[in-house]
């Protein structure tokens, strides 16, 4: 009997680890696959809390931990973690010597781990690559994910065509819906009642937001603006109860969570703010909500899945496929005022309900474990770049 093809797993935060828990359990639960976890990021660190310790708590051993700098504050200093990302991801991955490096999205963290890989020869699968995020620099680690890969599951038919138009062998290419369909598919929510009294929201709140801004890494210090415009739009809501969830560990993400605290302090009979809600929580506030808003792909992906509002501030998502729930405006106190005031109309709370997204209707994990278990590896690392036929190719 052959040995067990290793596929190494990277994940560098709650929300990555959230998206990926079903397909790691699959991973672990084929004789066929050896799954090996290497923890990075806000998994490490302790200002973001200390995560890891939640993996093991799951049961999951972990293969490796490579530190980078998730304090990073501005465009250097992310730089400088990516270097440091790459250095340490070398030396495990040559320590581990995986058959498949499985990766998910564009942060940074991701980012380096790619380039090591690549380098060291390894085959990359990438998960949700060929989505499109305009207002942030991920847009571009993404796509430069995407040509060191050599294995793409993406979320959409419209995502695949873009990876294929990268110059991605589109026998290569597999369309397997969002990541957190898994989780809504497999996880048990909390009730409203009992979410309520987890959170300590009252119950006699008219209308609950769940709000979460992160960095708009294109716009330079633009955002910190966009956050002050949400929050007077907030406070221009009556009986209304806020959660306020942690922004990520991009440049400027510190800022806004202390500015995000000091609002919640300023507000407290009205709003929280929770660095951290898990993800049973926070889908589950997700759930019950009255809307989403903010400028989280959770707005764009899951909200609509779990039949929720959402309001999208800026520019930040831009490019990501739309379900007809999510409302866009611009980051201005007027706009996004207005934006929640189209969002909580009854006639619009019943076409959130009805559930309509553009990410699939099953959960990826199975397929994808299937296509690593299954897929030729020889010669994997050997890429052409596949043309699109045009016009001018066909003539003669």
């Amino acid at each position: 009997m052959s040995r067990p093809r290793k596929i190494c797993v990277v994940t560098g935060s709650r929300a990555e680890y959230g998206l990926l828990y079903w397909l790691m359990r699959e991973i672990e639960d084929d004789p066929e696959l050896e799954l090996q976890v290497v923890v990075t990021g806000m998994h490490l660190s302790r200002a973001f809390g200390y995560t890891v310790s939640e993996i093991e708590v799951d049961g999951f051993a972990i293969s490796a931990r490579v530190n980078v700098d998730v304090s990073a504050a501005n465009p250097a200093a992310t730089a400088k973690s990516i270097a440091l990302g790459v250095e340490g991801f070398t030396a495990e991955f040559g320590r581990l010597r995986p058959n498949i490096v499985l990766l998910l999205g564009d942060r940074y963290e991701i980012f380096a781990a790619a380039q090591a890989a690549m380098l060291l020869g390894l085959p990359i699968a990438h998960i949700h690559g060929g989505e499109s995020t305009e207002g942030a620099i991920d847009e571009a680690m993404r796509h430069s994910i995407t040509k060191m890969a050599h294995l793409h599951f993406v979320a959409a038919d419209a995502y695949r065509r873009r990876v294929v138009q990268l110059g991605e062998d589109p026998h290569r290419v597999f369309t397997t819906g969002a990541m957190v369909l898994d989780a809504i598919s497999n996880s048990v929510l909390l009730d409203r009642d009992t979410l309520l009294e987890q959170l300590s929201i009252p119950a006699d709140a008219k209308y609950l937001f769940a709000c979460t801004f992160h960095p708009v890494t294109l716009e330079a210090n633009g955002y910190v603006a966009d956050v002050e415009q949400m929050l007077a739009a907030l406070q221009a809501v009556p009986d209304s109860y806020v959660v306020l969830t942690g922004a990520n560990a991009d440049a400027g993400g510190e800022q806004i969570n202390a500015r995000l605290t000091d609002y919640a302090r300023e507000h407290s009979a009205s709003t929280q703010f929770a660095t951290n809600l898990g993800h049973q929580r926070y889908m589950s506030l997700v759930k019950h909500a009255d809307l989403v808003l903010g400028n989280s792909s959770s707005g764009i992906i899951e909200a609509p899945l779990l039949r929720t509002a959402t309001v999208n501030v800026g520019s930040r998502q831009a490019g990501r496929l739309r379900a007809p729930s999510i409302i866009d405006c611009d980051p201005t106190a007027k706009a996004i005022g207005a934006a929640i005031a189209q969002a909580l109309k009854p006639e619009h709370q019943a076409l959130s309900a009805e559930g309509c997204s553009a990410y699939g209707d099953r959960g990826p994990s199975p397929e994808i474990c299937r296509v690593l278990r299954e897929h030729s590896l020889q010669a994997i690392t050997v890429k052409r770049f596949w043309d699109i036929p045009t016009p001018e190719s066909s003539q003669p």
